[in-house]
């Protein structure tokens, strides 16, 4: 028995329209959907409004548990900071609009300083108060920098502040050469989200993409042993199923949804 919430993460069925996003994961049975600022932009300039974005996830029965995503902010510094800090209050209130208790704040692809980084993190972290929204910590396993679990962690504590949370991606661990230990430790109240996904035997690892990820379980990765590690650590948030597959995007996207839910709970209530 698990208390997880299960979300899917639209970039899985990137091709789709943010509306049918929200219909099909509404009627495949997810609880929840991340959105991107992308999209929502798009859907703005296109003449349509936040509110109506609200209401058809409401006409769901959907929850928005993270936004997609904050750049820029991390490594920067003077006026590129803030033209970065500017944007993350557009990014901000659109994520609020939604409904989003967190936005996910993405690392640069360069190797960081992670002590500014840190210093800039409390600064997003306080701006978000001004919005009620929650930035998130994210690393990236295919960056120069912040692509382990350790990287994002020392960001973290450098800021020092109550609202600061982790992202985890099993793709990101495995491709960022961590380990699934690199988990342990975290506590679950400072995990934002769960992203879901599996990678595949080849091409080897440090070649892989975002487009390399496959279904839960279809891939080599030992993910029962990471919802162990969530449940130790008692976290009982949202796992979102966050592929990038081009292959995927190919096929039919409510089809795609569905499987993809149907993997992930076989993985996580498989009870190991």
């Amino acid at each position: 028995m698990n208390n997880f919430i299960y979300a899917l993460n639209t970039s899985t069925i990137r091709p789709a329209s943010l509306m049918d996003k929200i219909r099909i994961a509404g009627e495949t049975g997810y609880e929840a959907i991340e959105l991107w600022n992308d999209d929502l932009t798009t859907y703005e300039q296109e003449g349509g409004s936040l509110a109506d974005v609200k209401q058809a996830l409401d006409d769901h029965g959907l929850s928005v548990p993270t936004v997609i995503a904050l750049h820029g902010w991390l490594n920067t510094t003077g006026e590129e900071h803030q033209q970065a800090i500017e944007e993350a209050k557009r990014r901000m209130a659109q994520a609020a609009a939604v409904g989003a208790p967190y936005i996910i704040a993405s690392p640069p692809r360069e190797v960081a300083d992670l002590q500014l980084g840190g210093r800039n993190y409390l600064e997003l972290l306080e701006l978000g108060r001004e919005f009620g929204v929650k930035p998130a910590m994210e690393f990236l396993g295919f960056v120069d920098g912040v692509n382990q679990v350790k990287h994002a962690w020392e960001v973290i504590t450098v800021a020092d502040h109550a609202d600061s949370t982790i992202v985890l991606d099993p793709f990101h661990i495995y491709r960022g050469g961590g380990e699934i230990d690199d988990m342990r430790g975290v506590p679950g109240d400072k995990i934002a989200v769960f992203h879901f996904n599996d990678a595949p035997p080849s091409p080897p690892r440090a070649e892989q993409t975002d487009a390399d990820r496959v279904y839960p379980g279809d891939g080599i990765l030992d993910l029962p042993q990471m919802i162990a590690i969530l449940k130790e650590a008692g976290y009982q948030g949202v796992i979102s199923l966050e592929l990038f597959n081009p292959n995927y995007w190919k096929e039919d996207a409510r089809e795609v949804a569905r499987i993809g839910l149907e993997k992930m709970k076989a993985v996580v209530e498989s009870g190991k």
